[in-house]
């Protein structure tokens, strides 16, 4: 079942749950309180040079001998 929240970018009204019921969750929320950020954007605000190197492996990896 999906319900109403709050989008954390804007702070305007979305859904969350299934997809199958969103138009009951949003059929009463006047279209200037909704939500319209992409939904598929990254939740970071952060770039991407930000983001942590990849490892060369874990602790059992080089263990092993791993590089």
């Amino acid at each position: 079942m999906c319900r109403a929240v709050n989008c954390k970018s804007c702070n305007k009204t979305t859904w969350a749950g299934c997809g199958n019921h969103v138009d009951e969750v949003m059929r009463h929320i006047p279209k200037a309180e909704r939500c319209s950020c992409d939904r598929n954007a990254p939740k970071s605000a952060a770039p991407k040079s930000a983001a942590p190197k990849a490892s060369s492996g874990g602790w059992f990896s080089r263990l092993l001998g791993g590089k």
